[in-house]
C-alpha cells in the first residue's frame, strides 16, 4: 500500500511533468473510482483546468486546479500514477487524465480501490488527518501529548490518520523496531525516553524510505514505470521467519487490530 513515502516520491516526481499543464480529456476505464460529483460533472469541471500545484497530505495526492477546486487521488492498496511514457502493458488501467502537449497521467490499480473526487478546498482533507511526521510542527511534545493515556497499542495508533498522517503498516513496524518498542505496548505506557526514540525513529525511516523512492513490496510504481528500493532496507517489515540483522533472533509475526506486525521479541520486549 503507498504511505507517505510512496506518494511523496509520486508528488516529487510527477510535478515537472504536470504542473501549468491543462488538462484536455478524461478516459475512464472504472467509473466506480469517481467517489464524487458525478461522473458526468467530474468530467466536465476538470476538463480545461490548469493544474497550478501538486501537494501531498497524508496518503492523499492533491492537484490544486486553475479554477479553485482540489482533485484529490487516494492510491489505497495498489494504485500508481503514470506518466504517458512509462513502461506499462495498459492492464489495470483504470483512468487516463489527458493533458495538453500529449502527455497523460495514467491511474493503474489492480484491485480497484484507488478513488478520485473533487473537493472545494484543502479542509474536508486536514479534517480527517493528524500532524504531518515530517512537518517542523511535529514535536517530540506534541507527540508525547497524542500518546498520553491512550490505551490503544502503539502499532494501531501509528496507522490511526486521525493521530498521525501518512504512516502505514510497513514504515510503522520499522519505526518501532528502529525505536526498541514492542507493537502492543499502549501509547500511555511509553516513557518520556521511547516517546523520544520513537519519534526520532519515524522520522528517520520516513526521510530513508523517501530517499530510496518509497518501498515496491507489490503494485508499487514511480510515475515512470520504475519500482522504488526502500524495501531493500527494511529490517523487520515482510520479514517473518528470518533472523534479525541486530541480534539474530527470528521476526515474528502478530496480529495488532487485524493488521500484520513483524517485530523482534528480544530487540522488542514486551514490557
Amino acid at each position: 500500500m503507498p504511505e507517505l513515502p510512496e506518494v511523496e516520491t509520486i508528488k516529487n516526481e510527477l510535478s515537472p511533468h504536470v504542473i501549468w499543464r491543462r488538462i484536455t480529456g478524461l478516459t475512464l476505464n472504472w467509473e466506480g473510482m469517481v467517489r464524487a460529483p458525478s461522473v458526468a460533472d467530474f468530467r466536465a469541471r476538470l476538463t480545461g483546468q490548469t493544474i497550478r500545484g501538486l501537494e501531498r497530505r497524508g496518503k492523499y495526492l492533491l492537484f490544486h486546479l486553475s479554477g479553485g477546486a482540489i482533485l484529490v487521488c487516494h492510491l489505497r492498496m495498489t494504485g500508481s500514477l503514470l506518466l504517458r511514457l512509462a513502461q506499462s502493458d495498459g492492464r489495470f488501467t483504470r483512468a487516463v487524465i489527458q493533458l495538453d502537449g500529449g502527455q497523460e497521467i495514467i491511474f493503474r490499480d489492480p484491485r480497484k480501490f484507488g478513488v478520485m473526487w473533487l473537493a472545494a478546498d484543502g479542509k474536508e482533507i486536514d479534517g480527517k488527518l493528524g500532524p504531518e511526521p515530517l512537518e517542523d510542527g511535529f514535536t517530540p511534545e506534541v507527540l508525547a501529548a497524542r500518546l498520553q493515556s491512550r490505551a490503544a497499542p502503539v502499532k494501531a495508533l501509528l496507522l490511526d490518520q486521525k493521530f498521525i498522517a501518512g504512516i502505514g503498516n510497513m514504515y510503522a513496524d520499522e519505526a518501532l523496531f528502529d525505536a526498541g518498542i514492542h507493537p502492543l505496548r499502549t501509547g500511555g505506557s511509553l516513557t518520556p525516553e521511547e516517546v523520544a526514540r520513537l519519534y526520532r525513529a519515524i522520522r528517520r525511516v520516513l526521510r530513508a524510505a523517501i530517499a530510496r523512492q518509497g518501498a515496491s513490496i507489490r503494485n508499487y510504481y514511480r510515475p515512470g514505470g520504475e519500482t522504488g528500493t526502500a524495501h531493500l532496507e527494511f529490517r523487520v517489515a515482510h520479514r517473518g521467519g528470518l533472523p534479525c540483522p541486530k541480534c539474530g533472533t527470528t521476526i515474528r509475526r502478530l496480529a495488532v487490530r487485524n493488521r500484520g506486525s513483524y517485530f523482534c521479541p528480544r530487540c522488542q520486549p514486551e514490557v
